[in-house]
């Protein structure tokens, strides 16, 4: 692990300017500060505003040593606000050096604290438990015993696991007046097997780096091992144990302390897909924010403050958010809607009230079959047959085809620098997906929110995966990947007719005048644990009264 960080840390030396490197001050370069940081030899920021520790050690209810750092303003008079940085996952105390010495030069006391398992820290990885929600009140405990904290002033942040554990403890905890959540999840247990379906690049990736960075609980691989394998008779023990890491089950709390809560999300973060979270947004009544960017997970937070990728609209707004709440100030966040959607592939954001979208309405596309001289279409009107009679079509699922979602998190990084998923439709083989497209549009269509897909189909086995992806398709059938969704049924009723219902990732895409939309269906994809190798064969079926509907919001 000591290789792969120093690696990381030598090729971002080599490519970052001199410019940014004196940005930061006395010749910093973040991306080293913050891999030297990871390897246990941190380098502080320094500055005559403020005073650092990084001796502090804070005991559990349970007699572990939880590490942690403070930065402490010199100029206190009386008390100051406080906040909490907590690490993410495979991460430890030293993460947020670079934001704890601009917000205590603003004026904040930061503490950030391992939490148990990861860096100094003793005992096992909790994955956001009970244990590591003792914790945080422990360290709030901790920081108003010791330093001179304003106890109405006090917020906590993180990153991906930071974030998760800052949601939940906020709600148990009411003294915290605001969190900044960012690439967080709404439901862990959609996060490890939304609709049935294994995510398995980031969980085999998540349980490695846990192995190699902290000292992981046995319940970590043994639930993953679960969700992977499809053990379907022990399924529950997995959903049981990730609702309670789940901050959708603790809005309730939030809203009864009145907690502000800042939430950013990349559309690519197919560790964590937006559409719980903002499903838990939507219940949110308290002061609350959201920035929706395109990357991958924790991308957008990480590669403008590392390497200078893209700006840094996410933590500029975490600091503004904190102003508002913590220090009583006004800003451009102050009378901000509530939802900021960056369009993809382009410079512009919309502005919302709230999730879901009231301003959007949804255009059904409804399929039709293909014949021999048409491809499959999606039309606006009905599939219509002689006294409802049946037909279908047929692909083969034993292998996968170039319908697909990328390069598992390389693609979804590079739409952050608006590097598109391309395929063309054209070129597929009908034996092994099926498409469907609809009339060329006369206008720009904005697709705005979160599209869905409801199907009829018969898998001519036991086990079938389906992936659903929508396309922006121009006249030479070049594709640009819009969104995409997935459903598995790990204990099909073998030649079953079935009607299958899950809804896509959330997006904000225009689509230009002049060209199509396209939807296609494959049983394979990278991202996800396919049920079977198997060769077997699916079927869709059409009929009057068993309409297949593509349902995109728009503006």
């Amino acid at each position: 692990m000591r290789k792969i960080l120093t690696t990381l840390g030598v090729c971002a030396a080599v490519s970052l300017s001199p410019q940014m490197a004196s940005a930061t001050g006395s010749g910093s370069i973040p991306i080293l500060d913050f891999a030297a940081g990871l390897l246990n030899v941190p380098n502080f920021p320094q500055s005559e505003n403020y005073t650092t520790n990084d001796d502090i050690v804070i005991n559990t209810y349970d007699g572990l040593n939880l590490t942690a750092n403070i930065f402490v303003p010199n100029d206190i008079q009386g008390s100051a606000p406080a906040i909490i940085f907590i690490n993410s996952w495979a991460m430890n105390e030293y993460q947020y050096l670079q934001q704890a010495a601009e917000l205590a030069d603003k004026g904040y006391i930061v503490l950030s604290y391992a939490t148990r398992g990861f860096g100094q820290s003793e005992g096992f990885i909790g994955t956001a438990g009970p244990d590591d929600i003792q914790d945080y009140s422990t360290v709030i405990d901790y920081l108003i015993a010791n330093y001179p904290v304003d106890e109405n002033a006090i917020a906590s942040a993180g990153i991906s696991y930071g974030s998760g554990i800052s949601l939940i403890g906020a709600a148990q905890d009411p003294r915290v007046k605001a969190i900044a959540a960012m690439s967080s999840w709404g439901d862990l247990v959609d996060a490890l097997y939304g609709n049935q379906s294994p995510r398995l690049v980031w969980g085999e990736l998540l349980n490695l780096a846990g192995e190699l960075t902290g000292n992981p609980d046995p319940s970590i691989a043994e639930n993953w091992d679960i969700v992977k394998n499809q053990k379907l008779d022990q399924i529950d023990q997995v959903i049981d144990w990730a609702s309670v890491r789940s901050p959708i089950n603790y809005v309730d709390q939030l809203n009864e302390n009145g907690t502000a809560v800042y939430l950013a999300k990349a559309y690519g973060d197919n560790l964590f897909q937006p559409n719980t979270l903002l499903d838990m947004f939507g219940q949110l009544t308290t002061p609350k924010y959201i920035d929706l960017v395109p990357g991958t997970h924790a991308t957008a937070e990480l590669l403008p403050s590392l390497v200078g990728i893209g700006d840094n609209l996410i933590w500029e707004n975490v600091y503004k958010w904190f102003d508002i709440h913590l220090k009583g100030e006004t800003n451009e966040l102050s009378n901000a809607k509530a939802v900021n959607m960056k369009v993809r592939f382009q410079d512009s954001f919309d502005q919302f009230d709230d999730y879901p979208l009231a301003e959007t309405s949804d255009v059904n596309y409804y399929l039709h079959p293909r014949s021999s001289f048409d491809d499959g279409d999606m039309e606006t009107k009905q599939y219509w047959s002689w006294f409802n009679m049946e037909t279908d079509d047929s692909i083969n699922g034993w292998f996968g085809t170039s319908f697909s979602t990328g390069i598992p998190i390389l693609s979804d990084l590079l739409e952050q620098v608006d590097v598109p998923v391309i395929t063309n439709i054209y070129a597929e083989s009908d034996y092994r997906a099926i498409y469907w497209k609809s009339d060329t549009l006369s206008n720009d269509m904005q697709i705005r929110g979160t599209p869905s897909v409801s199907l009829r189909v018969q898998p001519h086995y036991n086990k079938v995966q389906l992936i659903a992806y929508l396309y922006d398709v121009d006249a030479w059938g070049t594709s640009k990947l819009i969104t995409h969704g997935v459903i598995t049924l790990p204990d099909a009723n073998w030649g079953a007719k079935v009607r299958v219902d899950f809804d896509m990732i959330t997006t904000a895409y225009d689509v230009p005048a002049g060209h199509r939309l396209a939807i296609a269906i494959d049983t394979k994809d990278p991202y996800y644990k396919s049920p079977t190798t198997a060769d077997f064969y699916l079927d869709f079926q059409y009929k009057t009264s068993e309409q297949n509907v593509v349902t995109i919001p728009t503006l």
